[in-house]
């Protein structure tokens, strides 16, 4: 009886005896650091070994091999999902993987690790934001947070508690298949927008939704030697650090919890073997305290054969990569790891350096108290709040480069719009590389607002929205033309284009189309990288780059649209022709757009210079047409009485006009233009007469003098009256006030 009374006692709660009866690793309340010295001590060799391996999800079959190699990592390479495809899914899915990692003596549970580099873009109805290119153009990091934010959110969701993001490159050549994930060709924009880090990790790791970030490709994966992805990148140890070392300085000061090698070298020596810069630098002179993770397979590239060999799994763990993204073959590479350790060339103090820094990570992540999936989180992927971040960033993202009479912004009101190319109703296009699969894809691969459907949503009840992929159909009666145009996804190694950076063949066709027309042609940009357009850009009247901007199509049209300006800046110098790669912003090189170029919406119209009739911010009962007078390719036509135009924005000085001057063309009756200043109705500053000129293209110039004073800036109504009410009164080509 007494030893039962003193069993009892031993397990009553905040009993001393009981909180030393348990391990250490297990108590939440001590320091991670104490933790960790406590578990490594308790760890076989199989244990740690299996801690610095990290497998595919497809490839752990069974699943038991997770518990029975003690497997510490788990991840799921680009378009590696569950049936179906959905965040419960995941979720389901994580949890299984987790409960089998618990299920070992230690109970040490397992990180997964995804590629989620713009939205958690493996996962069918997530948020897809725009990619890093577009996000430079922003110039904004706290949106860049937020955004960061918002993904780890949608992560958490689904279980999962590393990204493998984001990458901070410095893309110096826009031939390489990466140049997209890179937040711009200068360090100071990818290093501003290291706050993404912040962003999925919290102030500390551990908190709501924090999930560990990686800070990638360590490092100059950005220079290599033409482009090449993977390639050789040959500059001086003073170049690297200037350029390519900043933004992993900032994020290491953000505390980034993981760094990924790159694939590529430096100067011949491949990164995943480069024991100066791993060891040396980054943890030695830099103070990063997480852990390193190889790329996939990374490895395998250091004697250039395939297959993992003893000598590349000793150089790399030596070298100071901590985890191994193996990401197939784990039995074996835990067998050469095994034998290149108890041999001695692979000192056991570096596998316990390697094992503490990935411990410590998951005790600071909480995954010993917390290590199932938080479902709190799991609606909120592909919300409608995280959608209307990536709606933002999509229109604070655009880069208006040309603007020829002020086409844009297009008005809500006209009568008919033309959209045409490969990319403007295509989720898959305009999302790019890293959705849903690896190289991206086709059509509806997840929910989102294509750019065709954000231009029908945008536009009038009265307006008519005509959609040909091709640019089949047109006429002379649209008010304009928009080619959404450009590259189709790919990402890494596939995406090089060493031969050429221009549009395709079918961009190319459906372009002549609509400037045959007449009609004023807006190129809408879709691409992972300034394109080689310089030839065709005197054809086209509005240029904008798009970027890839991700699920959300609706805010491109929101600029095109005018409901908002565009501010976005160049992040990358545009070249007058690929054979000047690589163009990057103070090499001496003279570009088509200078790095930081992105032209704003005229914030008035000078009254004193020539307008367009066509290029009017709204209109009610009016059409245009192709003219054959001078000046404009368009005239305002089939106007009838009580019919309006108006021009936002016209910008009268301090001195007022004495005449308005009126191209117009007529075979009608008797009628007038009122010029009226802010209103259909507001006060009139003259009434120009019309008659008949012989023909409705037979254009003739009216000066008429001002009726009152007239300064400052005023919305222009132009108001048609017409003795016949029967017919139409006349046509317009432009106007312009003098003095």
């Amino acid at each position: 009886m007494l030893v039962a009374l003193v069993a009892v006692a031993l397990v009553l709660p905040g009993h001393t005896e009981a909180r030393a009866a348990g391990p250490i690793y297990r108590d939440s309340t001590r320091p991670a650091a104490e933790r960790v010295a406590d578990l490594l001590a308790r760890m076989s060799l199989d244990d740690k070994l299996g801690q610095m391996t990290q497998a595919e999800r497809g490839a752990l079959t069974p699943q038991a091999d997770l518990a029975r190699y003690r497997i510490g990592s788990v991840l799921s390479g680009g378009g590696s999902a569950p049936t179906p495809n959905t965040a419960k899914s995941w979720a389901d899915m994580y949890d299984s993987f987790q409960r089998t990692a618990l299920s070992t003596p230690l109970g040490i549970p397992m990180i997964y690790g995804i590629d989620a580099v713009h939205g958690h873009n493996n996962v069918r109805g997530a948020t897809i934001f725009p990619h890093n290119i577009g996000l430079g153009a922003t110039r904004d990091p706290a949106l860049v947070q937020r955004i960061g934010r918002a993904v780890a959110e949608e992560i958490s969701g689904t279980g999962i508690d590393w990204d493998f993001a984001p990458c901070l490159c410095v893309a110096r050549d826009d031939r390489w298949g990466r140049t997209y994930e890179s937040f711009g060709e200068t360090p100071d924009i990818p290093t501003s927008m290291a706050t993404f880090v912040t962003g999925l990790q919290g102030p500390s790791l551990g908190g709501p939704a924090s999930v560990l970030a990686t800070a990638k490709h360590w490092i100059g994966d950005g220079g290599t030697t033409g482009g090449k992805d993977q390639g050789n990148t040959e500059v001086s140890e003073a170049e690297l650090r200037e350029t390519h070392l900043p933004p992993f300085q900032e994020a290491l000061k953000r505390g980034v919890g993981s760094v990924m090698i790159s694939y590529s070298s430096w100067n011949g020596v491949k990164m995943h073997g480069n024991g100066y810069l791993i060891t040396d630098v980054l943890k030695g002179e830099l103070g990063f305290s997480g852990f390193v993770v190889s790329d996939w397979q990374g490895i395998d590239q250091l004697d250039g054969q395939p297959g993992f060999t003893g000598d590349e799994v000793r150089a790399s763990i030596n070298a100071g990569i901590d985890m191994v993204m193996v990401p197939n073959d784990y039995k074996l590479f835990i067998s050469l790891l095994r034998t290149e350790v108890t041999s001695g060339r692979i000192p056991m103090s570096r596998i316990d350096d390697a094992n503490r820094r990935i411990l410590t990570k998951k005790f600071e992540l909480g995954l010993f108290e917390r290590p199932y999936t938080d479902r709190s989180y799991t609606a909120t992927v592909g919300s409608a709040a995280h959608r209307g971040i990536a709606r933002q960033a999509v229109r604070d993202s655009q880069v208006l480069l040309q603007n020829k009479w002020g086409v844009l912004p297009l008005p809500k009101t006209a009568s008919k719009v033309f959209v045409a190319g490969k990319s403007a109703d295509n989720i898959g296009y305009q999302s790019g590389g890293w959705t849903i699969d690896w190289q991206g894809g086709s059509g509806p691969i997840t929910p989102g607002t294509t750019i065709l459907q954000g231009i029908k949503n945008t536009v009038s009840p009265s307006t008519t929205v005509t959609y040909n992929a091709n640019g089949d159909g047109i006429d002379g009666s649209y008010k304009a033309a928009i080619a959404v145009v450009g590259e189709t996804p790919y990402a890494e190694f596939k995406g090089d284009r060493p031969n050429g950076l221009g549009l395709d063949d079918t961009d190319l066709a459906t372009l002549a189309k609509l400037k045959a027309s007449g009609v004023p042609v807006v190129v809408v940009l879709v691409s992972g990288r300034p394109l080689d357009i310089a030839q065709q850009l005197p054809n086209w009247d509005a240029l904008v780059a798009a970027w890839l901007p991700g699920t959300e199509g609706q805010g491109v049209a929101d600029v095109l649209f005018g409901d908002y300006a565009p501010t976005g800046k160049l992040p990358s110098t545009w070249m007058q022709s690929a054979s000047q790669q690589p163009i990057n912003t103070g090499d001496g090189k003279t570009p088509l757009f200078p790095q930081g170029f992105g032209l704003q919406y005229a914030r008035s119209q000078d009254a004193f210079q020539p307008i367009g009739a066509a290029y009017y911010s709204g209109q009610s009962g009016t059409q245009v047409e192709a003219c054959t007078d001078y000046l404009c390719g368009q005239n305002v036509g089939h106007i009838s009485d009580g019919d309006q135009l108006w021009y936002d924005d016209v910008d009268f000085g301090i001195g007022s006009p004495a005449n308005v001057v009126t191209r117009i063309a007529s075979a009608a009756k008797a009628g007038a233009i009122e010029y009226r200043l802010d209103s259909a109705t507001g006060p009139l500053v003259a009434s120009v007469p019309v008659a008949s000129t012989g023909g409705w293209q037979n254009w003739t110039t009216v000066t008429t003098p001002i009726d009152a004073q007239v300064t400052g800036k005023h919305r222009l109504y132009l108001v048609f009256k017409a003795t016949d009410t029967s017919v139409d009164l006349v046509n317009v080509n432009w106007f312009q006030f003098t003095k």
